[in-house]
Order: structure tokens, then sequence, then C-alpha cells
């Protein structure tokens, strides 16, 4: 069974950005842990609920097959987080799929994990991705090896749809 982390801001995720890949990947028989900066109660720009169960800062790539950060504005609380960074460099090195949606595809590029890479982002993001190296396309999903990146909330179902299929779940 796949275990994938779900990473949202402690306040203003994009709820659909989060709701949507979430029930993809339960849909095709996915484990999904939700963390943020500190366990609890998150809220979503549009008035959602969610508990995160860990702290990013103690959150273990390893443990995972997949880690996806979750967009809306309250994703620039981890743009220049280390952990938030360590986690992606650890998902990355042990060949996990690392995916993020919305605004937070600059979390990866500032980790420096896009540079050279395919990769696509919430229109505000384009400039900051370029800056950091990667190849911005714009396109709705972007899928590089196994970087999957996504352009926001409308592409949200889709994202969840690419990343369930990178980790062959049908």
């Amino acid at each position: 069974m796949s275990r994938v982390l779900m990473v949202i801001a402690p306040e203003m995720f994009r709820d659909e950005e989060y709701e949507h890949p979430k029930t993809v990947l339960e849909q095709r028989g996915a484990t999904v842990t939700t963390a943020s900066v500190a366990p609890g109660t998150c809220r979503g720009k549009l008035g959602m609920r969610a508990t995160a169960t860990i702290a990013v800062a103690d959150a273990d790539a390893r443990d995972y097959d997949a880690v996806v950060f979750v967009g809306g504005d309250g994703a620039s609380v981890f743009f220049d987080d280390p952990h938030a960074h360590q986690l992606a460099r650890a998902a990355s090195e042990n060949g996990r799929v690392l995916a993020a949606i919305c605004i937070a595809p600059g979390i990866l590029a500032r980790a420096g994990l896009l540079a050279g890479r395919r990769a696509t982002a919430f229109e505000s993001e384009k400039a900051d991705l370029i800056t950091h190296g990667a190849l911005f396309t714009g396109a709705p999903v972007e899928v590089d090896g196994r970087v999957i990146t996504a352009n926001g909330p409308a592409a949200a179902r889709l994202f969840g749809e690419a990343i369930a299929d990178a980790l062959g779940l049908h």
C-alpha cells in the first residue's frame, strides 16, 4: 500500500488542492498522512478544516512513497523553511514521488530541486521558478521523472491522478 505525505499550511492552504488529490489517492488505495508546521487543525482559504498529525520537521521522507506540497497563499510559509527543504530533498534523494501545486512548486525550486526540470506553477511563481533554473511550461500538470507539479485549483484532480499514476495506483 502506498503511503503519501501531504504538506499543508496551517492557514490559507487551498482547499481543492488538498481535498481533490487526497480523495483520488485514497480512492486508489493510498494511505494519506497530513503534515503542517505543527500538528493540529489547519484552515483552508475557503473554510475547510484539516488535521495535521505530524510536523514537517518530524517527517521522514523515507516513511512515504510520495511527498506532496499543497498550495494556497499560506504555502509561502514553507518557501524558505529549512525543514520543508530537507523533506523535499530527502524525498528526491530516496527516489520518492515529489509533487507540488499552485505556489508550492516555489518550495521545490528554492530547495534546488527544479533546476533543469520541466515544471509548472501558479503564474505568480513563474519568474521564481525560472530564476531557480526550472524549465517553466505553464501546463496544468507537468511530470518530469518523479517530480510532478501543477498550476492551481483547476488542475487539482488531474494532479492527484498524476501522483496516483506515478505510484502505480489504478
